[in-house]
């Protein structure tokens, strides 16, 4: 018979925010902003429920957040700290498996089918995790339990903060079928525009399109949504997971269209990431140029190139190139960014696109219960 697995995502609750709630008690119960500032042009990192309330959310313009919450308090982003404190939660997590796949500092997924306590139960672990969490760093997570990463990411967000939720085999498909579109993992604003036009409101709406329309109508990820309405995810939960780009991007102080600032800016991005690629020891084919501009419209521009690029002159070469593909100079920009992917002989398994600091940047059958 086959083994079904026991997989737990653990997601930590408002976790920069709570770590400055935890660090500095008057802020308890406050609406707490992590980002740049409000008037230095800064994004909302994060933030807690209490400013959740006001519909502020990450990746917000800290000025925006403000004329919502007034009385928001806004925090400098500590992430030596962050760090410090998901390297906590990690050991724990490293308590009951080896087969632990980060998805960021503060969310990751867990295998425990077999596990180093020998728990039978996966509801057992997340809970004895969840218990360790708190003691051990005065925090809380919420956790979700299945057998498959897609359903236990899903079931995680359904009971925060605090909470734990546990999606059995024989509970997937009613549970998939009243699940609202918005809430599918994997599926973003825009296709869940297109869904909503077409009458796709839940699952089981979902459910009812064939496979081939699905890849019809939304490419090769429609097999994705075919197997996920049908509770099917056969991805394993990978501890080496491979990264498959590299790259520096900053958020402008005040948005600029004067172009050789512009390029300019692009030269230390392009060094930056010549820095990194050298570090890592890589060589990528795949340039990729992100702007956003004042309106917050973001765009990407990529070239493939026959000779793999690590040096910063042959990257700011085809960054120029796709410079003159965007409306940089004639529309005012905010952010830059550049990528490198399709890397030529290995991977990286630990390089994260960063926000750059510079001067004009914002800094057999078991049951899984």
């Amino acid at each position: 018979m086959k083994t079904i697995r026991k997989i737990i995502h653990i997601d930590m609750d408002a976790f920069y925010a709570s770590i400055e709630q935890r660090d500095t008690p008057k802020l308890k119960g406050k609406p707490v902003i992590v980002g740049g500032a409000p008037d230095k042009r800064g994004v909302v990192a994060a933030c807690s429920y209490e400013a959740r309330k006001f519909g502020i959310h990450s990746a917000m313009s800290s000025s925006r957040a403000r004329k919502v919450c007034p009385e928001a308090i806004f925090i400098q982003p500590r992430f030596d700290v962050y760090r410090a404190v998901s390297t906590q939660i990690r050991e724990i997590f490293l308590e009951y498996t080896d087969l632990v796949e980060p998805l960021s500092l503060d969310e990751a997924f867990l295998d425990v089918t077999e596990n180093k306590k020998g728990v039978g139960s996966a509801t057992l672990v997340a809970q004895e995790i969840k218990k360790k969490i708190c003691e051990k760093t005065n925090l809380t997570a919420s956790a979700g339990v299945s057998f498959n990463k897609f359903l236990s990411k899903v079931a995680s967000d359904i009971d925060k903060p605090n909470g734990l939720t546990v999606i059995t085999p024989e509970e997937a498909d009613e549970f998939i079928e009243k699940l609202p579109i918005r809430k599918f993992f994997g599926i973003g604003e825009v296709t869940e525009k297109k869904m909503l036009d077409m009458g796709i409101k839940t699952g089981s709406d979902l459910k009812k399109i064939d496979q081939s329309k699905l890849v019809e109508l939304f490419g090769k990820v429609g097999d994705h949504y075919y197997n996920i309405v049908h509770g099917k995810d056969n991805r394993p939960v990978n501890p080496n997971r491979i990264r498959k780009s590299i790259g520096k991007e900053t958020t402008l102080n005040e948005d600029i269209d004067n172009i050789d600032q512009v390029i300019d800016i692009l030269n230390q991005l392009a060094l930056k990431v010549e820095e990194l690629l050298k570090k890592h020891a890589i060589k990528g084919k795949t340039i990729t140029l992100k702007v956003k501009y004042y309106d917050f419209q973001s765009i990407t521009r990529s070239i493939t190139v026959e000779r793999p690029v690590i040096q910063r002159t042959d990257i700011i070469e085809c960054i120029k190139g796709l410079l003159e593909k965007t409306d940089a100079g004639g529309k005012k920009v905010r952010l830059l960014g550049i990528t490198i992917s399709n890397f030529l002989g290995k991977n990286i398994k630990t390089a994260k696109r960063k926000q750059l600091p510079l001067p004009f940047s914002e800094s057999s059958g078991q049951n899984i219960t």
